[in-house]
C-alpha cells in the first residue's frame, strides 16, 4: 500500500488542476520555453511522490524542496532529469515530464526519440525511468511569425508509436520506460477565429474554464503505457520504487 494514502495526494481530478496552473503559466509567459511554466507540474508531481513514499526519501525537483532538478548518472552520460528520487544516497528512480501546447507534427518524432535515449542511458545504468507526456487533443500550429497556420488534433494514428511501446518487454529494451503515462487534455473549443499566439493567449487568459481529460478513446495499448490515469501510474511508481 501507498504510505500516506489520504486526500492530501494528487487524484485525476487534481491533476487536471496543476495541468491547468502549468497551462496559465504557459499563457502568461508567451512561449513555452519559459521553466516558470514547469514549476507548478512538476513541483506538485514531486511533491506527490515524496508523500506516497514516505520518511527516507528524497525527491528532488523544480518547484519542489530545494528547487533544482538532479543530475543523475547515465551509462553514457550524466543528466538532468525533471524528477529525481534519490535513497540511502543514491538515485532509486527518474522521471521524465513533457507538455505539448503547440507544433506537436513539427517535433513529434524528436519527442519520441529524445525520450527512448535518455531512457536507455538512465536504465542502462540500473536506474527505473518513468515518463509522463502531456498534450492538448487539439492544438495550436505557429508559423514562423507565430500566425496559426492550422489546428492539429492529437488522434490515433498519433499513438501508433505508443502502442508499440506499451508492448515492449521492459525488462529486454531498455529504451522503453519502466511506466509511460501519457495524459491527453481538452481546453474548451474557441468559439471566435484566433489567428495567431497573441489573440490565442488573450482569448484563454480571458476565460474562465476548466481542463479535462479528452474524451477520445485510444485503443489496443499494452500494459506500460496508461492513459489518462494519473493515479494508477502514480501506484505503478510506487510499487517499482519500493521494490527496489
Amino acid at each position: 500500500m501507498i504510505d500516506n494514502k489520504n486526500e492530501i495526494l494528487l487524484t485525476n481530478r487534481t491533476f487536471l488542476d496543476v495541468i491547468a496552473k502549468s497551462f496559465n503559466e504557459f499563457l502568461c509567459s508567451g512561449t513555452s520555453r519559459s521553466t516558470a511554466r514547469l514549476k507548478p507540474l512538476h513541483g506538485a508531481i514531486a511533491r506527490d511522490i515524496s508523500l506516497c513514499l514516505g520518511v527516507g526519501y528524497i525527491v528532488r525537483s523544480q518547484g519542489f524542496g530545494a528547487d533544482k532538478e538532479a543530475q543523475v548518472a547515465g551509462r553514457y552520460y550524466d543528466k538532468y532529469v525533471d524528477i529525481a528520487v534519490e535513497y540511502g544516497g543514491r538515485t532509486v528512480a527518474a522521471l521524465g515530464i513533457k507538455f505539448v501546447m503547440q507544433n506537436y507534427s513539427k517535433y513529434s518524432n524528436n519527442y519520441f526519440e529524445g525520450m527512448l535515449g535518455e531512457t536507455a542511458n538512465i536504465r542502462s545504468k540500473g536506474i527505473p525511468y518513468f515518463q509522463i507526456m502531456i498534450i492538448l487533443d487539439r492544438l495550436p500550429y505557429y508559423d514562423k511569425n507565430k500566425k496559426i497556420k492550422r489546428w492539429e488534433t492529437f488522434t490515433q494514428h498519433n499513438v501508433k508509436k505508443y502502442i508499440a511501446l506499451s508492448n515492449d518487454d521492459t525488462s529486454r529494451y531498455m529504451h522503453s520506460p519502466d511506466k509511460t503515462l501519457v495524459y491527453v487534455i481538452h481546453i474548451p473549443d474557441p468559439i471566435v477565429i484566433l489567428d495567431d499566439c497573441a489573440k490565442y493567449r488573450q482569448y484563454y487568459l480571458s476565460m474562465n474554464f476548466d481542463i479535462t481529460a479528452s474524451a477520445t478513446r485510444y485503443a489496443d495499448l499494452g500494459s506500460s503505457v496508461i492513459v489518462n490515469d494519473y493515479e494508477i501510474f502514480r501506484d505503478k511508481l510506487y510499487h517499482t520504487i519500493k521494490a527496489i
